[in-house]
C-alpha cells in the first residue's frame, strides 16, 4: 500500500530545518503500525506526508504504486476524502452539529443519497458502540465518547487507511485504552491503521513500531 524511499522534508527559513531525513520503509495493507518518537522527531510531519496533507522535499512516496508527485492538488484532496480517514488528538467535532451530522460530514459532497448516507453513518457508529447517542451534541459526551465519534467519522467513507495522531492525548488512561481497543478491533477486521504517538505503552498496542529520532528512522520493530 505504502512505499517510501529516502524521503526528506526540509522547511526553509533563515536556518533550514530538516524534519524528515532519508526515511525508507513499506507498509502493507492490513498492518497496524505505530510511528513513535519524542517531540520534534518528525513523526507528525511524516504522517502529514503519508496522509496527503503535505508533500516531501525529495525522495519517493508511492501510494498503491503511484508516486505522490504525480497527483494534482485536486487528486490529493479526493484521496484524502475517499481513501484516508483521520483521527486527531483534539477530536475536531463541530459543536453545533449532533453526532449523526458530525459523522455524516465527509459524505456531504459525495453525491450519494440521504438514505445511503444514513446507512453508512449507522454502519460506522456500530463499530464504536454509540448508536444510542446519535441525537446528542459533542458537549453532551465525554472525551472518550467524542473520540469514538471521531473514529466513526474517519470510518464512514470506508477508507483504505486510518491515520491517528496522538488519539489518546486528551483522554484519561481508561478512556485511552478503550480507544486503542477499538483500533485493535478494526485492525483485526482488516483495517490498515497508522498511529502516531510519543508514548511507548501506546505504541506497543500496534503490531509494528517505527522509531523516529531527529527525522531519522532508527528502528523498525515487528512484534
Amino acid at each position: 500500500m505504502i512505499k517510501v524511499r529516502n524521503l526528506r522534508k526540509i522547511y526553509s527559513g533563515a536556518v533550514p530545518t530538516v524534519a524528515i531525513d532519508g526515511v525508507s520503509f513499506d507498509i502493507q495493507e492490513g498492518e497496524f503500525v505505530a510511528i513513535m518518537g519524542p517531540s520534534g522527531s518528525g513523526k507528525s510531519t511524516l504522517m502529514h506526508i503519508l496522509g496527503f496533507l503535505d508533500k516531501p522535499t525529495s525522495g519517493s512516496y508511492q501510494f498503491w504504486n503511484r508516486e505522490i508527485s504525480e497527483f494534482s492538488e485536486q487528486e490529493m484532496a479526493k484521496i484524502r476524502n475517499k481513501k484516508i480517514g483521520f483521527v486527531f488528538q483534539m477530536f475536531n467535532l463541530l459543536p453545533r452539529l449532533n453526532i449523526l451530522e458530525n459523522i455524516e460530514l465527509p459524505l456531504l459532497y459525495s453525491g450519494i443519497t440521504k438514505l445511503k448516507r444514513n446507512e453508512l453513518v449507522m454502519r460506522a457508529i456500530e463499530e464504536i458502540s454509540l448508536s444510542h447517542r446519535l441525537s446528542h451534541f459533542p458537549n453532551q459526551l465525554s472525551g472518550g465518547e467524542q473520540q469514538r465519534v471521531a473514529i466513526a467519522r474517519a470510518l464512514v467513507n470506508d477508507p483504505a487507511v486510518i491515520f491517528a495522531d496522538e488519539p489518546t492525548g486528551n483522554l484519561d488512561s481508561e478512556s485511552g485504552q478503550r480507544i486503542l481497543d477499538i483500533f485493535q478491533n478494526l485492525n483485526q477486521k482488516g483495517r490498515t491503521i497508522i498511529l502516531v504517538t510519543h508514548e511507548e505503552q501506546i505504541a506497543k498496542r500496534a503490531r509494528r513500531i517505527l522509531y523516529l529520532v531527529d527525522g531519522k528512522l532508527i528502528k523498525d520493530e515487528l512484534k
